[in-house]
């Protein structure tokens, strides 16, 4: 079983964080810098939030608000669901699916440590299935 552990070994621990005062715009730039989807936000050390490009769409495109006044408080999603490193890749894919977000938090002793996203998941699976069935074809081939 893969846990959130093993998959920060390989992908890194680096999470872009955003303070809840800064606008939806320097988000923006932020997410645009580092090719990703969503930003933790926190207010010191506290995660507070995460803010994502659909919340960007929904929250200020569609309701008319400009990016450059807006602030992140304003529109970032405050209900943060989060996981610890000993949680297994199982568990985020069903608290993603049932929780309909795409970025999980990992927190451990209340600290951020790392972030997973939907397709850190997805590909951790695939791995993990291919495995399963190269083991399953050389116990059938006896190779």
């Amino acid at each position: 079983m893969v846990t959130v552990k093993d998959l920060l070994k390989g992908k890194g621990r680096v999470v872009w964080t955003i303070d809840p005062s800064k606008t939806v715009y320097d988000a923006l730039i932020l997410m645009a810098e580092k090719r990703i989807g969503a930003l933790v936000v926190r207010d010191g050390k506290k995660v507070v939030g995460m803010i994502s490009e659909r919340d960007y769409a929904r929250k200020v495109i569609l309701a008319g608000k400009s990016s450059r006044d807006t602030t992140v408080a304003e529109i970032m999603t405050t209900k943060v669901y989060g996981v610890s490193p000993s949680h297994s890749i199982n568990d985020c894919m069903a608290l993603m699916t049932e929780a309909s977000i795409r970025h999980l938090p990992v927190l451990e002793g209340g600290e951020l440590v790392g972030i997973v996203s939907i397709g850190d998941v997805v590909k951790s699976i695939i791995s993990e299935q291919k495995y399963i069935i190269r083991q399953l074809e050389t116990y059938i081939t006896g190779r």
